[in-house]
């Protein structure tokens, strides 16, 4: 650990709680062996304090020394710069690389957002086959990078596999949520599934959420007004 850290008496993680920008901060967090504080808002009621340390009002906030750092990636960069172990490739044109691929996994959570806002089950499956065709990607990407596994880069967990933690957690839910099964996700995608199931089991990755982060994602699901939550909705009626 840097001695700049090192001399940091408490990081404090200002946190929505479903985030999965919040999740990718506490997984680096977790992987440098970095205590820290969880602060927790409601992004619906911001408190004023929030809006001035966060000039476009989301989550992640990291607070180092009264000093805010916002943006998922900015903070997740920092935290690789002063701390061990370093979870970017040293070769540089394979760290870009990587950087990309971190990218693309940004790509992945908005249309993971349109397919649980799709308003109507046409949409719906128009958004799945959207998602389809991301893992389909993956998978390829995953031959070529990962040999053996089980993280992307093969035995080294890194940042690609700090932003697909939480990509992959959603599907922890959505996967039980009536008809899901029929819409085809995960067919044909053994090495996916395999770093899915990989990531799954990371301490790093399993202590970023809460307790009730899967009753909370439901609850939000259901709230939606969407096509998928009418399918939650029949079920418990």
């Amino acid at each position: 650990m840097s001695a700049e850290v090192a001399a940091v008496p408490a990081l404090t993680l200002v946190s929505h709680a479903l985030c999965p920008y919040v999740q990718r901060v506490a997984i680096v967090l977790h992987e440098k062996g970095l205590p820290f504080e969880r602060r927790t808002i409601d992004l619906a009621r911001k408190p004023d304090w929030f809006v001035a340390l966060s000039p476009l009002g989301k989550t992640p906030v990291l607070q180092v020394r009264g000093q805010s750092l916002f943006e998922s990636a900015v903070i997740c960069e920092y935290l690789d710069e002063v701390a061990m172990p370093t979870l970017h490739p040293q070769d540089p044109l394979q760290r870009a690389r990587h950087r990309a691929w971190m990218e693309f996994g940004s790509t992945v959570l908005n249309t993971i957002g349109a397919f649980y806002a799709a308003p109507d089950e046409a949409a719906l499956r128009a958004r799945a086959q959207e998602l389809r065709s991301r893992f389909v990607q993956l998978e390829g990407a995953l031959g070529e990078f990962s040999g053996p596994g089980p993280y992307f880069a093969g035995l080294d967990f890194g940042m690609v596999d700090v932003v697909f933690g939480p990509v992959f957690r959603y599907f922890d839910v959505i996967d039980t949520l009536p008809g899901v099964d029929e819409l085809g996700l995960w067919q044909g995608l053994p090495r996916v599934l395999h770093w899915r199931a990989a990531l799954a089991a990371r301490a790093s990755v399993q202590q970023a959420v809460g307790a009730d982060y899967a009753e909370g994602l439901r609850a939000f699901l259901r709230a939606r007004g969407s096509a998928l939550s009418r399918r939650i909705d029949a079920v418990a009626a």
